[in-house]
């Protein structure tokens, strides 16, 4: 794939943190770049910006938590540019809270927004990436690896979004379509500010490390650059990398490890 501006990078959860950033990284590649979220305004403000450095930026407000509103956001891209040769379903939360104490209402909402949101993300698009011999790239997490205390449903998730990916790189086999599944470490975002029911608290503290946070613009480069060259699975930052090894190899100390992080109040 040339880094052509005839080429369409659609982008979900792409109003803050990695999906924002990844919609700059596009455009500064050439792509035309379709942000979806259901913050219109936001999406509005990041199409703005990229109008005025010359690129070209499509607003499609989408909730992944609805079917309709995800098969109707492709038919909006379609309308609009005629194709899609790249899709990133970025979009996803966390929910938080330790096994125990989880509802049925909290698993069933990490589990419709990162996992099933993310599969008809895909279901959708796919038909118009199999005309372009096109990419996917799923937002995973080095959650899929480890043990996960206190997000347990966010890890569940992720590592379902592991196995989605592996699955659709059987799938697509002989069809052009790639698929890469990115399992970032500690990038800046905003996800310890959304509470369960999907509120947003802008003074909850983040409680991972800051001193591992890599920057959104660092992780952006990288996401973009995987898929480009169609990798199948990509870990990024050095701790998380460290992280998955050591949990293949030596389980029980990451057990240690992660017992002594952060709890919830």
């Amino acid at each position: 794939m040339a880094n052509s501006n005839e080429n369409v990078v659609w982008i979900t959860g792409a109003s803050s943190g990695i999906g924002k950033a990844m919609a700059f990284e596009w455009v500064r590649l050439g792509y035309k770049v379709v942000l979806s979220a259901r913050r219109k305004e936001l999406l509005e403000e990041i199409a703005l910006e990229i109008k005025n450095s010359g690129g070209e930026a499509l607003v499609v407000p989408v909730d992944i938590l609805e079917e309709k509103s995800i098969e109707n956001a492709v038919q909006s891209i379609i309308d609009k540019w005629g194709r899609l040769d790249v899709a990133v379903a970025n979009a996803g939360f966390g929910v938080f809270g330790s096994i125990d104490k989880l509802t049925a209402k909290d698993w069933n909402r990490q589990l419709q927004g990162n996992v099933t949101g993310l599969a008809l993300t895909v279901k959708y698009a796919l038909p118009h990436l199999k005309q372009n011999k096109g990419r996917i790239g799923l937002l995973g997490s080095v959650g899929a690896y480890l043990p996960n205390p206190y997000v347990g449903a966010y890890g569940a998730s992720k590592a379902a979004v592991h196995s989605i990916g592996l699955t659709l790189q059987v799938e697509l086999m002989g069809t052009g379509v790639s698929c890469t599944t990115i399992h970032p470490g500690f990038v800046v975002s905003e996800i310890a500010k959304i509470d369960n029911e999907g509120l947003w608290h802008p003074e909850r503290a983040d409680p991972r490390p800051a001193n591992l946070m890599w920057p959104t613009d660092k992780a952006a480069k990288v996401i973009a650059q995987a898929i480009i060259k169609r990798k199948r699975t990509y870990i990024f930052t050095a701790h998380g990398r460290i992280l998955v090894w050591l949990q293949g190899w030596f389980p029980g100390l990451v057990r240690t490890i992660v017992s002594k992080g952060p709890k919830p109040e």
